[in-house]
C-alpha cells in the first residue's frame, strides 16, 4: 500500500470509528486495526491520535465551510446587513446539503458533528482550525450587526444551536424511526423548516436574567 493510501485509508478508518464510537471510545489499534495498516503508521502519518481526529474533522467539515463562506461572501456583496433568514440559510443550508438523507457518508457527517459539539473529550472539540475559525467569526459579526441587543455569549449560544438542531435532524433522517414515532422528513422540506425555526430562534429577543 503507497504511503498516500495508507493515509487514506487510516483517515476513512476514522471516521467511521470516530463517528460511531467517539473519540475516547476509539483506540488507534482499532483504526490501524480496519485500515489495514500497521500501528506506528498513525504517528508517522498525522503525529498523534488527536491529530488524526483534527484532520478526519477538518475533511468532512470542509466542504461545510467553503459553501458557508462563499454563501455569506453573496450576502455581503449585496448588502453588508442582510437579513436575519438569509443569514440563517447561508449557514445551516450547507449542513443539509452535506448530509442529504439516504447517504451513508451524510450519516457520518451528522454523527461527527454531534460528537464534535458533545463529547467530551478535549481532542474531539477542539480540533477547529483557522478556517473554520474564520468562518465563524465572520458569521458571528454578521449576526451581531443585525441583533445588536444580543451579548456575544447568547449570540455564541444561538449559533451552536443552529449545529447542534441541523445536526440532530439530520441524524434521524439516516435511522429507522422508533415504533409509533413519526418518519423525519428528508430533502427541501425539513431543510425549509429548520430555516424557519432558526431564524425564529436567531431573532427571538434578548434573554433577560
Amino acid at each position: 500500500m503507497a504511503p498516500s493510501d495508507t493515509r487514506t485509508q487510516i483517515l476513512d478508518a476514522a471516521e467511521h470509528l470516530f463517528a460511531e464510537h467517539g473519540y475516547r471510545g476509539t483506540s488507534v489499534r482499532a483504526i490501524t486495526r480496519r485500515a489495514g495498516a500497521n500501528l506506528a503508521a498513525v504517528g508517522y502519518h498525522f503525529g498523534s491520535k488527536a491529530e488524526l481526529m483534527a484532520a478526519v474533522a477538518r475533511r468532512v467539515v470542509g466542504p461545510v465551510t467553503a459553501a458557508q463562506c462563499a454563501g455569506l461572501d453573496e450576502l455581503l456583496a449585496r448588502t453588508p446587513e442582510p437579513p436575519v433568514g438569509e443569514l440563517v440559510a447561508a449557514f445551516a443550508g450547507p449542513l443539509f446539503d452535506e448530509m442529504p438523507a439516504g447517504d451513508e457518508g451524510g450519516a457520518r457527517t451528522s454523527r461527527l458533528i454531534m460528537t464534535i459539539l458533545s463529547d467530551p473529550a478535549e481532542e474531539a472539540r477542539g480540533w477547529t482550525g483557522p478556517a473554520e475559525e474564520s468562518v465563524r467569526e465572520r458569521y458571528l459579526t454578521a449576526f451581531a450587526r443585525v441583533l445588536p441587543g444580543l451579548s456575544p455569549e447568547e449570540l455564541w449560544f444561538r449559533m451552536r444551536g443552529i449545529l447542534a438542531v441541523t445536526a440532530v435532524d439530520r441524524l434521524e433522517a439516516h435511522q429507522q424511526p422508533s415504533p409509533g414515532c413519526v418518519p423525519p422528513v428528508a430533502g427541501e422540506a425539513a431543510r425549509g423548516w429548520a430555516i424557519t425555526f432558526l431564524t425564529a430562534a436567531m431573532s427571538a429577543p434578548p434573554t433577560r436574567t
